[in-house]
């Protein structure tokens, strides 16, 4: 939870705030007017660019150092912490609006199922506002609320977290009056301590309603038993099962199929640029919120259509050879399995030779990685693809794996040399690992 900040200085924030141009947090973009917040960092203290942000303009400087506050110097504001006053402030700011806020969190597909949900929503509502990109942290999620000066029609604020108790603290800022979980995976493994602490941790935006004194819904998909299972005692809707509607009710292809409303009525085929049964899960969190909210099925459905994905995540590319399923912005165990599955069924859909699978080391699973990605490395090989691994946690499983066919590079550069100068051609191509492994660079040479 939040710790309560002294209300003489939450008043000069919010004044602050009032008569300031908006937030920044960092001098390369401070401007004329903004209200600048010293954070500090393991590697920066930004107490020593209070005056440079100053100069560039800012209207006043949040600081945490008390050298800096210099009794006549106006344009300092001082504070216990800078980044509890600036949560305060969002916190507060928050609650002066009235609208729905829409709080998601998930192991995998955050972010599109935000984006998602504010395509459907920008059909029936002028203001939506929505998270910029996957500012979801413990900073993110202030900068996303203040950044809203007016009360928006309705607000979707995604939240992630790496560890247990980091979901609570973004809910209890963010305040939202409906929630969802998009799942519950196997990501973070490392910071969660395990399945275990990722169910506790994700479960803690459930656990802001139960103690919620408001007015509130839960969204849940009837088909997940964990998620069935932690939202028992609250009030909810379900949705994704035959008698639950909304749901799909015929899958044409990975990208084409039909769903059912909730007066009964079917709606489709439905063609979409995100593929497989994990985005059919995030596209009917979408229209369920959408339908509550008061967006009828057609413009559901339209909207739907319409959304393009961004930022490598899920997104087919044609090159001049190949086609290429491109999700390479995040990689964890579940979201593997998931690419796996999509990707297999598109590369059987034609008769050309096996889909070429490329896989990326993935992050965060720290004693859990050995494990993680042998047995990712197995389930690709089991599948019948080509395998590429790159990254030296693939490197290290291909060693101890059995398979002879496996090709591994140690890093993006070194595969990258090798698809330039062996590209292949008239293939059907899985790029799929962690952020830091940036495999989407290979594009150019597919």
């Amino acid at each position: 939870m939040l710790p309560p900040l002294d209300d003489t200085v939450l008043l000069n924030l919010q004044e602050a705030y009032k008569r300031s141009d908006g937030i920044t947090t960092d001098t390369r973009t401070a401007g004329p007017g903004q209200l600048f917040f010293a954070l500090k960092g393991e590697n920066f203290n930004g107490n020593e660019y209070a005056l440079q942000a100053l100069n560039a303009g800012c209207y006043a400087a949040v600081v945490d150092d008390a050298a800096l506050a210099k009794e006549h110097d106006h344009r300092f504001i001082l504070v216990p912490n800078a980044l509890q006053a600036l949560q305060s402030l969002a916190q507060w700011h928050r609650r002066q609006w009235s609208c729905p806020v829409i709080g998601l969190t998930g192991s995998n597909g955050k972010t599109t199922t935000k984006e998602l949900i504010k395509c459907v929503l920008d059909s029936g509502f002028n203001h939506v506002h929505a998270t910029h990109g996957n500012l979801n942290n413990e900073i993110g999620v202030p900068l996303t609320l203040l950044s809203c000066t007016e009360e928006p029609d309705v607000a979707i604020i995604e939240m992630g977290a790496n560890a247990q108790k980091e979901i609570a603290l973004l809910a209890s800022i963010a305040e939202p009056t409906i929630g969802l979980i998009t799942n519950i995976g196997r990501a973070h493994l490392e910071g969660f301590g395990g399945k275990e602490g990722v169910l506790k941790g994700k479960g803690e935006l459930f656990d802001f309603f139960r103690e919620s004194m408001n007015p509130y819904v839960v969204f849940v998909h009837a088909a997940d038993a964990k998620l069935m299972q932690i939202s028992k005692d609250l009030d909810r809707l379900t949705y994704g099962i035959s008698d639950l509607a909304p749901f799909v009710c015929e899958v044409i292809s990975e990208s084409k199929f039909s769903w059912m409303d909730l007066n009964g009525q079917k709606h489709g085929p439905v063609t979409v640029q995100i593929a497989g049964q994990h985005n059919r899960e995030n596209i009917l969190s979408a229209i369920a919120i959408g339908l509550h909210l008061g967006i009828s099925s057609i413009e559901c459905s339209t909207a739907i259509e319409r959304y393009f994905p961004t930022n490598n995540r899920s997104q087919w590319h044609q090159t001049n050879s190949n086609r290429v399923l491109l999700d390479a912005y995040n990689a964890n165990p579940s979201s593997m399995h998931a690419a796996f599955e999509t990707f297999q069924k598109e590369a059987n859909t034609e008769n050309h030779s096996a889909g070429l699978c490329i896989i990326g080391d993935m992050g965060e699973l720290g004693t859990f990685a050995e494990n993680a990605h042998a047995e990712i490395l197995d389930a690709a090989i089991q599948r019948g693809f080509e395998v590429v691994t790159v990254g030296p946690l693939f490197a290290k499983a291909a060693t101890q794996s059995a398979a002879q066919d496996v090709t591994v590079f140690l890093s993006t550069a070194l595969a990258f040399s090798h698809f330039e100068q062996h590209p292949p051609s008239h293939r059907r191509i899985l790029l799929k690992g962690s952020r830091s492994i940036a495999l989407e660079t290979l594009l150019k040479v597919l």
